[in-house]
């Protein structure tokens, strides 16, 4: 691969050129303080007959284990509803579900910034590209999002799930990952549900201050490039350089396709171009020494009694700025045994800054044995992305291609929820209701496109032009926008018929809607002087080329009725379930959901062409969803459980529209289908868990799921570009086992100051996950409303989409349970998983996640008499690379290859 400093002589043309509290929870909020290690090197006894008390800011927050807490924690249809007979301070052990319960100390122990990060530590699960987790080898589809057991929209354009990367630690108490199916949660529940609990109000007032820097070996110091746009850009808020311009938004609200012709002159394509010609979203800059990373963030709260009612307030907010450069070798063939020269081959290297706000303001009051509590979320993820590669298209002979882009993408995330829990003797009464709101701007698009022929006799044959007629280059600019509103609401009521017996129903209501629209330019001339077509951008768009030399603006947006659409997804549900005692040793939970939704995908008429209602989708599905779990107590210590459900998952709006999308990351173009239907799935898991002491216990599982008509990709391949597409595959099964171990040892005993409050913590998780496609020689699926052999886009036992055999997770750390100091080694291992399938017979995409090492140390420190944290973090010390790739008798073809780098960061936390 080339050095990215190579890259600088291609600067010609580019710079010179909150809901309801489940698992009776009875603590506390768990502290907004700076956290710290969890439990006692000695354990306790597990069942609990006292209220635990949670630490407060200004307590210390270690403690011994008689005074922890259980984390804090919210789902939908909580209350008593899932605790019958015992009550544990181990939230994984009192569930009658299979449960991962990661607090705010677990979070903290990873260092992880953002909550993906930490949530690739728990058994069974893996992160994929942008912040999309995977359970059990289950793609992001599978996986259902919570906040405070509210839906969330999704800012993504190919997806309805959001990404979880976007969410900071520092606004999140608790994350509760459910594997094990029950109705009070949706029936879209695959592999499982994630549910993110924010932070509660404390009892005591306190206010923090963190902040860091850091860096990676790969970026910071070394060369970058990146554009100016606006000089707000840091903040990841733009001062109006972007808007759409004022020619341009009035030829967009004509209604009518910007093309030359009656509707548009020559004049007014060339005047919106002019308008269009903005240097500072065109002209790419080397940077010889990339910035630094930082973040920051403040953190306070506190509650007064008024009365007989305690008001509770607590608020966050924080900024983090960070830069990633990555060189990365993009190759496409088409043969089919991957044999020859790559189809196109590229040396790209890409400079993303990427800006994440978010704020929290939370409200409570406290009356009796009622609370009513008021959740507010922003979140702002801002990622200014600049792209310069050279490479070979064999299309283009033995010429050499530049392609130089710049880009601004906004996704922001507006959440509000209030949640009422009442109790009224023997019933407990939740009621929540909640309004989401996602959006995604992308505005100035830019790509150039410069050609050099090498051929003799062409006059510029050694140098890279651009001639705006495609043959010899081009220039595309490109506005997208996506808003989609949830609301949701919902009641559960869970009535003790004796205390051995409880019923709980509940009743539940989402309704989202979407819109998205994307519209496509390009620049064209008919008749550029030579001297011209060797400028860099924004001489080559500059006012007076546009004017002296005829350049237009042409729309290339489809005008099949599919360049915007409307969706929509409402959904009502009620549920009811009977949990029981009904031995000493056994409890049962059974209940059936029923289900009802209307997913609906529209495409919008943009041009009045009478096109694009063949494009349309409308699914209109009831379902009944049964669960039942059955948990056996072989000891206070030990029990074993056994469950099987059905559930269903769902076609994501953007695999419904066949609205072309360009996946600027893996550099692919998407395309939906609208013959997309429901998947469902039988699952079925037995779990023996033994709790061997607090906060200590060693699990294994085995889980079998059967897919009806599961959503995979397919590709095809069209010149030089391939194209990934969605199709319901017939049938797959996928099984597996989970190894979970916990345990702590004092190291007392070795004698000394230092070792005589210290103990050794190791957490590890195995999961084996085998998938496989089960395609008959009869089986069909529809595409586009045709019905085809499904043998043609599907293999027989290819493994599901996203599916690693083996991951592994071992946490080894120093812990000292007298004060915060923390020594973590985190290892992390995936075997290789399909990203696509191989298009026109090819071999499948893999990417191949391999072995990772990071390092944390955490540090209760004075500092000029404020309790002060220090936190130290070294990312991926083996600096292992990032490898997508298809291969074939020992070759390969590299969709992506590029060093990651390791990096390390410097923290420090104040607590007031």
């Amino acid at each position: 691969m080339l050095k990215p400093i190579s890259f600088a002589s291609l600067l010609l043309v580019s710079t010179s050129l909150i809901a309801p509290a489940a698992f009776a929870q009875t603590t506390a909020p768990t502290s907004s303080a700076p956290s710290t290690a969890t439990g006692s090197p000695q354990g306790d006894e597990q069942t609990q007959t006292a209220t635990p008390v949670s630490s407060q800011p200004g307590e210390d927050p270690q403690g011994s284990a008689s005074d922890q807490s259980a984390p804090d924690v919210s789902i939908p249809g909580g209350g008593d509803i899932v605790v019958v007979g015992r009550r544990r301070v181990d939230v994984q052990q009192q569930a009658p579900q299979v449960v991962s319960v990661l607090s705010s100390e677990d979070i903290a122990r990873t260092g992880e910034g953002d909550i993906a990060g930490a949530l690739q530590r728990v058994t069974g699960l893996s992160v994929v590209g942008a912040g999309f987790v995977y359970v059990r080898g289950l793609g992001d589809r599978y996986s259902l999002a919570l906040l405070n057991g509210s839906p969330l929209p999704s800012p993504e354009p190919l997806r309805r799930v959001v990404p979880l990367d976007i969410f900071p630690t520092d606004v999140i108490a608790s994350s509760l990952v459910q594997k094990s199916y029950s109705v009070n949660f949706p029936g879209e529940f695959g592999g499982g549900v994630i549910n993110l609990t924010t932070k509660s109000t404390p009892d005591e007032p306190f206010v923090t201050l963190s902040g860091s820097v850091g860096g990676d070996s790969f970026t910071t110091g070394n060369l970058g490039y990146v554009y100016y746009g606006s000089p707000t850009d840091w903040t990841g808020f733009d001062n109006g350089t972007r808007d759409v311009p004022g020619p341009l938004q009035a030829a967009l609200d004509s209604g009518k396709p910007i093309l030359a012709g009656a509707d548009f002159s020559r004049a007014d394509l060339q005047n919106i171009a002019i308008s269009l010609s903005n240097s500072r979203t065109s002209v790419v800059q080397k940077v010889g020494n990339m910035p630094i990373n930082f973040s920051g963030n403040v953190t306070g709260g506190g509650s007064k009694d008024v009365g007989d009612v305690r008001l509770g307030l607590i608020a966050s907010a924080g900024i983090g700025n960070t830069w990633r450069t990555r060189q990365t070798l993009q190759q496409f063939s088409v043969s089919a045994d991957l044999s020859g020269p790559p189809q196109t081959s590229f040396d790209r290297v890409v400079t993303d800054n990427r800006v994440v706000v978010n704020g929290l303001l939370g409200l409570s009051a406290e009356f009796g044995e009622n609370t009513i509590r008021w959740t507010n979320l922003y979140i702002r993820d801002t990622i200014k992305q600049t792209r310069l590669a050279i490479g070979v298209d064999q299309n283009q002979q033995d010429r050499d291609v530049l392609k130089q882009d710049t880009a601004w993408y906004e996704r922001q995330l507006i959440n509000s929820q209030l949640v009422g829990e009442f109790k009224f003797g023997d019933l407990d009464l939740d009621l929540r209701g909640g309004y989401a709101n996602s959006q995604r701007e992308a505005p100035y698009e830019r790509t150039f496109t410069y050609v050099r022929t090498n051929t003799v006799g062409d006059p510029t044959g050694d140098r890279l032009v651009n001639d705006l007629g495609g043959n010899k280059g081009d220039a595309t600019i490109a506005f997208s926008d996506l808003n989609e509103d949830l609301w949701s609401g919902g009641a559960d009521a869970v009535y003790a018929i004796v205390p051995e017996v409880k019923l709980g129903i509940g009743y539940a209501y989402s309704d989202t809607q979407r819109t998205a629209v994307r519209r496509a330019f390009q620049f064209r001339a008919t008749n550029l002087p030579v001297p011209v077509q060797q400028l860099r951008p924004d001489y080559l768009l500059s006012d007076s080329v546009i004017q002296n030399f005829g350049v237009e603006l042409q729309e290339t947006s489809a005008q099949d009725g599919t360049a915007a659409f409307d969706a929509g997804l409402r959904t009502h549900a009620g549920y009811g379930q009977i949990i029981a005692q009904v031995l000493p040793s056994l409890n049962i939970t059974a209940g059936v959901r029923y289900e009802t939704a209307k997913q609906t995908v529209t495409a919008i008429d943009l041009f009045n062409s009478g096109l694009g209602t063949g494009f349309n989708t409308n699914l209109n599905n009831d379902y009944f969803l049964p669960a039942v779990t059955l948990t056996y107590e072989l000891a206070p210590e030990m029990q074993f459980r056994v469950s099987g459900s059905k559930t269903i998952a769902r076609p994501q709006f953007r695999e419904l529209i066949r609205q072309l999308y360009i996946d600027t990351d893996s550099n692919r173009t998407f395309q939906g289908n609208p013959s997309l239907v429901d998947s469902e799935l039988t699952n079925a898991e037995a779990r023996y868990e033994w709790f061997f002491a607090r906060d200590q216990r060693i699990t294994l599982a085995g889980f079998y799921k059967k897919i009806d008509r599961p959503i995979e990709t397919y590709s095809s391949i069209l010149s030089s570009d391939i194209t990934t597409s969605f199709a319901n595959a017939p049938e797959a099964t996928l099984y597996g086992a989970e190894l979970e171990m916990q345990k702590y040892f004092p190291l007392d005993t070795l004698g000394g100051e230092f070792f005589a409050t210290r103990r050794l913590a190791l957490i590890g998780n195995y999961t084996y996950t085998k998938s496989k496609l089960k395609v008959g020689a009869d089986d069909v699926t529809v595409i586009n409303g045709v019905e085809q052999a499904a043998s043609n886009f599907f293999r027989d036992g290819a493994p599901l989409t996203g599916q690693s055999d083996h991951i592994g997770n071992i946490q080894i750390g120093l812990e000292d349970t007298d004060h915060l100091s923390q020594q973590t080694l985190l290892l992390s291992y995936a075997t290789k998983r399909v990203t696509t399938r191989g298009p026109s017979g090819q071999p499948d995409v893999y990417e191949k996640p391999g072995f990772r090492l990071d390092f944390v140390a955490r540090e209760d420190v004075d500092l000029f008499g404020l309790n002060a944290e220090v936190k130290f973090e070294a990312r991926n010390i083996t600096a292992t690379k990032y490898q997508e790739f298809q291969e074939f008798d020992g070759r390969r073809i590299y969709y992506n290859l590029y060093d990651v780098g390791a990096s390390v960061s410097l923290g420090l936390g104040l607590k007031f």
